[in-house]
């Protein structure tokens, strides 16, 4: 019994420390942050970039949806190896339970199970993100359709294409709207134009629509046109694409769950005929 008292000591014990650390606060990162503000300056001043481990090479972070997420690399690996680590302990501590027990099995059972399921776990956090980022990148899209009629409502007021971007995002609640707040700051701070900042942004995280917001203002504030009838029209055509695929995903939803329907329905059948077939059978 000592083995088995030390080994869910240890395990509590690691549960503790992994709950007090994700609880409590990090510890900001400076070049981190500069990164953020002024990454090819930082890029001409750092040198030159350390080689990625041969993990990385193999397996590549899925960037463009970390970067819409907010997370680093850093996470992403931390995530992925403790799924993994806890999926390959699992099996092992089982195995020692019951060779504490007295109930042998052969090694290759544990040893095999602790990889699959290691290689179960580190997929699983994988797609974690990847389904995360979908789903934010969804509710970015709808954003950008009210981001939309707002510039236009603040350039039909009067302001300008680069006050308009401003004031549009300014006192609205909201992940991306605080994004897009912060992306028109680091603009404003770096002296770049906001529609370049937006078009930069919009690459990054795979969100084309937030740069045909830029594509367009660009042109009030390059040729003094007068866009908010096309800004309107832009938000118009993109809820109609939103809707489309809503649809779409609707359908395909429906379209799986037809074949648990059928498979009910045949049941149901062979439970009627069954016993029909049997009283002619005898």
């Amino acid at each position: 019994m000592i083995p088995v008292a030390v080994g869910a000591g240890g395990l509590f014990g690691l549960g503790v420390f992994l709950l007090i650390w994700r609880v409590l606060p990090a510890t900001p990162v400076p070049g981190r942050a500069l990164l953020r503000l002024h990454p090819e300056a930082l890029g001409a001043l750092g040198g030159v970039a350390s080689p990625r481990p041969w993990w990385q090479r193999l397996w590549r972070p899925p960037t463009r949806e970390l970067t819409l997420l907010g997370r680093t690399t850093s996470h992403y690996w931390t995530s992925v190896g403790l799924s993994a680590l806890i999926g390959f302990g699992a099996p092992v501590v089982l195995g020692a339970l019951f060779l504490t027990a007295g109930r042998g099995i052969p090694f290759v059972i544990p040893v095999g199970a602790a990889l699959g399921l290691a290689a179960l776990a580190a997929f699983s956090a994988h797609y974690d993100v990847i389904s995360k980022a979908a789903k934010a990148r969804y509710e970015f899209r709808r954003a950008v359709c009210s981001y939309l009629d707002l510039v236009s409502l603040e350039l039909a007021a009067g302001h300008g294409p680069v006050a308009a971007l401003e004031r549009a995002c300014t006192g609205v609640d909201g992940w991306v709207f605080q994004r897009l707040r912060e992306t028109l700051l680091r603009a404003q701070l770096q002296l770049h134009q906001p529609w370049d900042e937006l078009r930069e942004l919009a690459r990054t995280i795979d969100v084309p629509e937030l740069g045909d917001v830029g594509d367009i203002v660009q042109a009030a504030g390059a040729d003094g046109a007068v866009v908010h009838e096309t800004l309107l029209a832009r938000a118009e055509s993109l809820r109609d694409q939103i809707r489309v695929e809503a649809l779409a995903r609707a359908k395909a939803v429906t379209t799986k769950l037809d074949i648990p329907g059928a498979a009910l329905l045949l049941v149901l059948a062979v439970f009627i005929i069954y016993p029909l077939m049997a009283r002619i059978g005898q």
